[in-house]
């Protein structure tokens, strides 16, 4: 991936020197998700499909998202910090993609915010954790990061590259953009109103749209700065095929149970991140409105 020299983004926090984000209450609650925790313990929340919306819904009690004091002025990260600076440069590629398509669409673009931080930090959501992988909180509208899931990724789950590091980066920030528009609040206002079942399957649509939105976003920075090298896109269809929600519980060991699902499968995930690619459009993107996923 080109992206050496690029404009890099101004809204990076690093709390990564913030010594384990202190107390409050965990976003999981203490408890047992229900997923096995060699698996968690291995790979993270955000690897084996925990949608952010459940993740809101795991506060103690089911609780309202508690609001994070002030923490003063954002930290940036050092300069010589190479994964940092690839970080920033994508998260900025994002931004100026993002842009343009709201403005497009005759609306504004509000540009998230991310954190890096190592092992645990507070959030509007939560105690967010490095065993969580990246996430996206709305109540603060800011992605996490903690930089050592990019090892996780490339060792374990078999997916290197910095094409999949990017992907990951894009996904959270589809979240964003669904945010944005709305659609993750519709979505989580049916918490309750359906099945467990019926709401995993929103969940997997939610899902599915932010891989699409990721494809959408490597479509227009390739137009505009061709940033895409040879390879690039096998990275990130690898990265999504590994994963999937399938592909995960086969390799914690567990059998495949369609009904869990909270992201979709394997063949899913790549499908919407090559539709957002190939076609550029948010209407294209829209995983609400197919039956077929």
């Amino acid at each position: 991936m080109k992206w050496e020299g690029n404009r890099e983004s101004d809204n990076v926090e690093d709390r990564r020197g913030d010594g384990g984000g202190g107390g409050g209450s965990p976003i999981f609650g203490g408890r047992s998700i229900g997923i096995g925790t060699i698996v968690v313990a291995l790979v993270g929340g955000w690897v084996l499909g925990i949608n952010p919306l459940t993740i809101l819904g795991m506060l103690s009690g089911g609780a309202p998202p508690a609001q994070v004091q002030s923490q003063g002025p954002a930290q940036k990260p050092p300069a010589d910090d190479t994964m940092a600076r690839f970080v920033s440069t994508v998260l900025a590629d994002t931004e100026d993609v993002w842009q343009g398509v709201f403005r497009e669409g005759g609306g504004q673009y509000k540009e998230p915010r991310l954190v890096l931080f190592r092992g645990a930090t507070q959030t509007a959501c939560g105690t967010g954790q490095a065993a969580m992988g990246p996430f996206y909180c709305p109540a603060d509208q800011k992605v996490y990061i903690d930089l050592g899931f990019y090892e996780t990724l490339k060792t374990r789950l078999g997916a290197p590259g910095d094409f999949a590091q990017a992907y990951v980066i894009a996904h959270e920030v589809g979240h964003h953009v669904q945010n944005q528009l709305g659609i993750s609040g519709k979505v989580d206002q049916m918490r309750g109103r359906v099945s467990k079942a019926e709401y995993n399957q929103l969940s997997v649509r939610l899902e599915l749209q932010a891989d699409c939105f990721a494809g959408v976003w490597a479509h227009h920075a390739q137009n505009a700065r061709k940033i895409l090298e040879q390879g690039d896109v096998e990275e990130a269809m690898n990265a999504a095929a590994k994963i999937g929600d399938d592909a995960l519980q086969r390799s914690g060991g567990g059998a495949v149970v369609p009904e869990s699902f909270t992201h979709g499968t394997s063949a899913q995930r790549q499908r919407w991140f090559n539709n957002g690619l190939q076609n550029g459009s948010v209407k294209g993107c829209d995983t609400f409105s197919t039956r077929s996923l």
